[in-house]
């Protein structure tokens, strides 16, 4: 392998390690290896073997996928099909090419527009001054391919000769005109995807493949933002819940077996250190009494909170074998119970969306829909005392945005009180705790509050600190 090969491989690693990806030593040296075995000929098969050996986790394809195009571009500079087109093509032709690719399914043709199309509409900057870049943003914007369905459509049943007409009658042309819409929209998304990778292609060669990967190239699924996370994002989470419940279960059950060899017996290892002249050798230690703790959950579902709170009571009701028990409440400004809810709504795509149940099916919120936690604390305190023992582990979810209400700190105290162990788990970052209306600061100084906002962060809370 070159110099210059090995330091493309290396940087392509400490990428991949900014955005959440742990690989280190080992993996490098075995990515090297597959460079030496597979050589650089075909592109897509090195591509995969990198993958291979350098992704240990699920959720990290895309991150890997987006950092290879970086440091492992197909090209360099314009590419072949945006200089092979003519002085007069315009914006006009280019959507018509995009709708032919779009009703054909032709991916190479895609991939040659997306080429066009970032070099045409993409550049950042001015006539005056270098381009700064190229942005897929403004490319998409000007060239608006989700408007082209209907013709791709039309020219898709030009080639299929009026066969749609046929079968009318029965429905089977509604059913096969839905499932063509439907192929259409995702070969739109995925030529989303290919401007996207384009565009950033092009500005690494202008401002450098650390900025574009700094900016760019989204983190992986542990170190995504609850709080800014997409819609597919968060699907990305639920799916994710399973296999790291799993993972967590490991762990608490390793702590658990630590815990049960008990504490130290001073009057018994007093006792067995007169046989070694009053030198303690051998410690003896108290028979343990161990007995799982129970868990009670209390979670603000107003707002972007809601996917932070939707993930966690999913991620805990995964782990509810290493509990005696877990009750799970819900609240915007009013407190309900939701347990019987969580246990019935199963994590990842396809299933029930959990906050959209506890919306319509909890009583969550009285005359107004603003979220209030000094009502909801005080709800809990006069209604739901009971849920807490000695036993007791209570989590609250929420990001403490009281909208400058009465936050019921006795409320809370008292909860804190009768609890064995009482966390404050915030999604938001805590530069942001005590600006505008929250009201972290002061919650904190009753419970203790934690910053957990990503998975990566909630794994290690629940590693480190839940009592078991």
């Amino acid at each position: 392998m070159t110099q210059d090969l090995a330091g493309r491989l290396v940087e392509l690693v400490a990428a991949l390690r900014s955005k959440g990806v742990t690989a280190g030593t080992s993996e490098t040296v075995d990515a090297a290896a597959v460079i030496q075995v597979l050589g650089l000929g075909d592109r897509e098969q090195l591509r995969e073997g990198l993958a291979s050996a350098l992704i240990r986790r699920g959720g990290q394809r895309e991150v890997f996928d987006m950092a290879f195009d970086i440091y492992f571009p197909a090209g360099v500079g314009a590419p072949q099909a945006a200089m092979d087109v003519d002085d007069d093509f315009d914006l006009d032709d280019l959507r018509d090419l995009l709708a032919m690719a779009l009703a054909d399914d032709d991916l190479r043709t895609l991939e040659q527009v997306a080429e066009i199309a970032i070099d045409l509409l993409g550049r950042v900057g001015t006539a005056d001054t270098p381009s700064e870049g190229f942005s897929a943003y403004q490319t998409l914007e000007r060239l608006r391919p989700q408007t082209l369905l209907t013709q791709a459509l039309g020219l898709r049943g030009q080639g299929q000769g009026g066969q749609q007409g046929q079968g009318q009658g029965s429905g089977g042309g509604d059913f096969t005109e839905r499932l063509e819409r439907d192929e259409i929209r995702q070969s739109i998304e995925r030529f989303r995807a290919m401007v996207a990778a384009e565009a950033r292609r092009r500005t690494a060669e202008v401002r450098g493949r650390d900025v574009v990967t700094r900016h760019a190239v989204r983190s992986g699924t542990d170190r995504v933002d609850f709080l800014s996370a997409s819609r597919q994002q968060l699907e990305e989470l639920a799916r994710s819940v399973q296999p790291l419940s799993r993972k967590l279960a490991t762990r608490l059950a390793a702590r658990r077996r630590k815990n049960r060899r008990g504490r130290i017996d001073i009057r018994k290892t007093l006792r067995r250190s007169m046989s070694t002249g009053g030198v303690p050798m051998q410690p003896a230690f108290a028979k343990p009494h161990p007995s799982r703790p129970e868990l009670v959950l209390l979670c603000d579902v107003s707002g972007s909170v809601a996917g932070f709170s939707s993930f966690t009571m999913h991620l805990v009701q995964a782990l509810s074998g290493q509990f005696s028990k877990v009750r799970v409440f819900a609240f915007v400004n009013a407190m309900d119970e939701v347990t019987d809810l969580v246990k019935e709504t199963t994590a990842g795509p396809g299933s029930d969306d959990l906050s959209a149940r506890i919306q319509a099916e909890a009583r969550i919120t009285k005359w107004h829909t603003s979220s209030d936690y000094g009502e909801a604390l005080g709800d809990f305190h006069a209604d739901y005392m009971d849920a807490i023992g000695p036993r007791t582990a209570v989590l609250i979810l929420g990001d403490a945005r009281n909208n400058n209400q009465d936050p019921n700190l006795g409320a809370l105290h008292d909860i804190n009180q009768k609890a064995r162990r009482t966390f404050w788990l915030n999604p938001e970052a805590t530069m942001r705790w005590g600006l505008g209306d929250s009201v972290a600061h002061q919650y904190a100084d009753v419970v203790e509050m934690h910053q957990c906002s990503n998975v990566d962060q909630l794994t290690r809370f629940i590693t480190r600190l839940l009592p078991v």
